[in-house]
């Protein structure tokens, strides 16, 4: 293993991400977002693969032993960019219908991808991955992103105080999608303690189009999921978070992917129903359009009708 100093330096740039005010309602609630994509591989993911990866460090757990993780492209990303500054190696287990874009990007750090059906999604490279680790155990520090107190630990650590101090306490609302549930338990932990009334969001169905994100119901519920901190659980659309997504781009100036817009769709939602000027709601922007450029909606005008935020 090389040199912990390019790991260190890329360490350094992950969190502390902006936060703008995106939208206000009629009734004078504001909307702001943690733009995620600020961080070194471009997505919030670089928090919570850090964070694990940094603990296994401590612990001499990656000693002569490749990362290997189930992943929808984001987490394997940031994981990937981590080995190749640590010189150590990666294998990520991934749906094969992830975007072009993602395989590309993981190739170009290096890393190793095996490809699950796309009908088992995430839940199938999450099966394929245990076996692996299973069977090879010795030659694999597989953190299991799904099952990893440090993945809603850096959002204690990290998003959660951040939010409290960029909105000068002022946030009343917290709202997240649901994928591994590391972003939402854990700023939800620290936000829900200084009285933040926090929203989680799903998909409405099981056959979505929000990669990374999972309709609790029917999906394999990651084992750091706590329900009990959601005050209210919405669900999204793919449709809806397609236009809030395109509309982003057209009316607001920002690339955002479709989760981002689904994010943004449940949190004008919560905002709008507040009914307050006091309302201030805030939800995080994963990550940008750039993985997603490839998906066919971004040329369907249908999606084009009117301006959400006026």
């Amino acid at each position: 293993m090389t040199d912990r100093g390019a790991f260190a330096a890329l360490g350094r740039l992950v969190g502390d991400t902006p936060l703008l005010e995106v939208a206000q309602t009629r009734s004078r609630g504001r909307v702001a977002a943690k733009l995620e994509y600020h961080n070194p591989s471009g997505s919030v993911k670089d928090r919570a693969a850090y964070a694990m990866v940094e603990a296994a460090l401590r612990a001499g757990k990656l000693e002569g032993k490749a990362i290997l993780e189930a992943t929808s492209g984001n987490t394997g990303i940031a994981l990937a960019m981590l080995g190749s500054a640590l010189g150590c190696g990666v294998e990520l287990v991934m749906p094969e219908n992830v975007s072009e874009e993602r395989k590309l990007l993981v190739a170009n750090y290096g890393a190793e991808a095996h490809f699950t059906s796309r009908q088992e999604g995430t839940d199938g490279a999450q099966r394929y991955a245990a076996e692996l680790a299973e069977r090879h155990g010795d030659r694999y520090f597989y953190p299991d992103q799904y099952n990893n107190e440090h993945n809603w630990g850096a959002h204690f650590r990290g998003t959660g105080p951040e939010i409290w101090r960029q909105t000068d306490g002022k946030v009343t609302h917290f709202v997240a999608g649901l994928g591994t549930s590391g972003t939402f338990v854990g700023a939800a932990m620290y936000l829900g303690e200084r009285g933040v009334t926090c929203v989680a969001v799903q998909p409405d169905n099981p056959i979505h189009g929000l990669e990374g994100w999972k309709h609790m119901a029917t999906a394999r519920v990651p084992g750091i999921y706590d329900p009990g901190l959601a005050a209210e659980t919405l669900e999204v659309d793919t449709e809806d978070a397609y236009r809030m997504a395109l509309a982003a781009g057209r009316h607001l100036g920002l690339s955002l992917s479709p989760s981002a817009g689904a994010n943004l769709h449940a949190a004008l939602r919560v905002a709008e129903a507040e009914s307050s000027a006091s309302a201030y709601v805030v939800t995080t922007f994963a990550d940008n359009a750039l993985k997603y450029l490839g998906d066919p909606f971004w040329s369907n005008d249908d999606y084009l009708a009117g301006d959400p935020f006026h």
